[in-house]
């Protein structure tokens, strides 16, 4: 990390002023409280709270719990109250208004469509009730004086059937939302090689892919990623870093910082030179156990260790409702964490930005927005 020149104190930085990207958000985990509670009556589901405050404490605690079961209860209940196009639409408009006020300016928002089928929807229709909601939240920013262009991620289940399906489905609304395909669900013993014709299908057609790995499995996970699903970034890929070694010497001097030496594995290798970028989310990281081996809390996360050996990473959410977070926040507690400065938060946006399913011209285009935000936070 270079010294700041000129640069506000980090405690005085609005960072929620600043535009932001955001690559790896899920719709099912992005609701508000008080939807899920309006909604579920509407449809009859039974709610571990019907009071807003205690409901989004329910799903911190679930999701904090150190228990998958109870982890992946909170799902059910989000899933429930989106199986309609009503639903499905307010969910999805409040989720672009939620990033619009919290200074996000690109996102690609992540879903299953095959899990919004129960109440008679098809995946066409899902699709298209997803796409309205968005676009009238990014009306109602507009409205609210606030710029953001939201497209759509589509994500098949790794322990589902559905892999060619779901990819056909995201070709049919390329020109009309759709910006890229994921698959997602139990990492660990699905590995991408399972759907490789359906990955096969979607290089056929040029269509973007990023795939969940090196979260819940290690390096093998991103390797298949890359070769079978093609992926052109990780969703997550934290665990590039148990492909990095760090061996420390003791300093010549009392008064000299502790050298560490890095080397690198093939793997980790072949990610850091070609830049492929990491979709790191960190709160969310702890809370799963993905980077367990690295310790329990934030000091420990790799990411800065990725961040500062050249990595393309990026910094995101995952599930703001079930971690209780920001894009914001989770910039907030890099900078006190790691001391990074606005050139930092910087560096990782434009990380984002080039890592963004859009074309060439309106990736410069969205280049340009994001460096004239931070030009200006500059003073």
């Amino acid at each position: 990390m270079t010294e700041p020149t000129n640069l506000p104190e980090s405690s005085s930085l609005d960072v929620r002023s600043l535009p932001k990207v955001s690559l790896h958000d899920h719709l099912d985990g992005g609701l508000r409280p008080a939807t899920i509670i309006e909604l579920a009556a509407a449809v009859g589901h039974t709610l571990p709270s019907t009071d807003p405050a205690a409901l989004g404490e329910w799903f911190r605690d679930s999701a904090d719990s150190g228990s998958l079961p109870r982890y992946l209860e909170t799902f059910d209940h989000t899933l429930a109250v989106m199986q309609t196009r009503d639903g499905l639409v307010r969910v999805a408009r409040e989720f672009v208004e939620d990033l619009a006020a919290d200074g996000v300016v690109y996102a690609e928002v992540r879903w299953a469509p095959e899990q919004h089928l129960q109440a008679g929807l098809s995946l066409d229709e899902a699709v298209e009730a997803v796409q309205a909601g968005i676009e009238e939240g990014v009306v109602n920013a507009e409205a609210a004086g606030r710029f953001i262009q939201v497209g759509q991620l589509l994500t098949a289940m790794r322990h589902a059937d559905r892999s060619m399906e779901i990819a056909e489905l995201a070709v049919r609304h390329r020109d009309s939302g759709a910006v890229g395909f994921d698959i997602a669900g139990p990492e660990d013993g699905f590995l991408p090689a399972r759907f490789k014709d359906a990955f096969t299908y979607l290089a056929e057609h040029q269509f973007p892919v990023t795939v969940h790995a090196g979260e819940a499995a290690g390096i093998e996970s991103i390797v298949d990623a890359l070769v079978n699903g093609r992926a052109l970034r990780l969703g997550h890929g934290v665990r590039i870093a148990e492909d990095i070694d760090v061996e420390f010497e003791e300093p010549a001097a009392d008064d000299e910082a502790e050298v560490g030496i890095v080397s690198m594995g093939r793997v980790a290798n072949w990610v850091r030179d070609r830049g492929i970028p990491l979709e790191v989310c960190p709160s969310s990281n702890l809370q799963t156990g993905a980077v367990a081996s690295f310790g329990e809390d934030i000091e420990t996360h790799p990411i800065d260790l990725l961040y500062q050996t050249g990595f393309a990473v990026t910094v995101n959410t995952d599930n703001r409702l079930m971690s209780s977070v920001t894009l914001t926040g989770e910039f907030e507690l890099l900078m006190e964490t790691f001391d990074y400065d606005l050139d930092d938060v910087l560096e990782l946006t434009m990380n984002a930005v080039n890592a963004a399913f859009l074309p060439l011209d309106e990736r410069a285009a969205l280049s340009a927005y994001v460096t004239e935000g931070f030009n200006r936070a500059r003073g």
